[in-house]
């Protein structure tokens, strides 16, 4: 069985910001919205980010502000965004 990557890992250079909301929880979210999640601690957010990057640590971006998780982006919108 051929294991497929998901499409979210398409751009390795792509950013993704860390930190934690106001919640005091961590938050891991692609500078676009097209992925994210919130994690209880940060070894677990900066595990999915690589994950979900392809595994490039040079493109996560630990914030030291807060971060809100914003998942109300569509991906069609972000992929208008780049196309233009």
């Amino acid at each position: 069985m051929k294991l497929v990557e998901p499409p979210s890992c398409s751009s390795p250079s792509t950013i993704v910001l860390i930190g934690r909301n106001h919640r005091g929880q961590w938050v891991a979210q692609e500078q676009n919205g097209v992925y994210g999640g919130l994690f209880v601690s940060r070894a677990q957010a900066v595990k999915y980010a690589l994950f979900e990057n392809g595994q490039h640590p040079e493109t996560i971006v630990e914030l030291p502000r807060e971060i809100e998780l914003d998942m109300g982006k569509s991906p069609n919108t972000v992929v208008s965004q780049r196309a233009a």
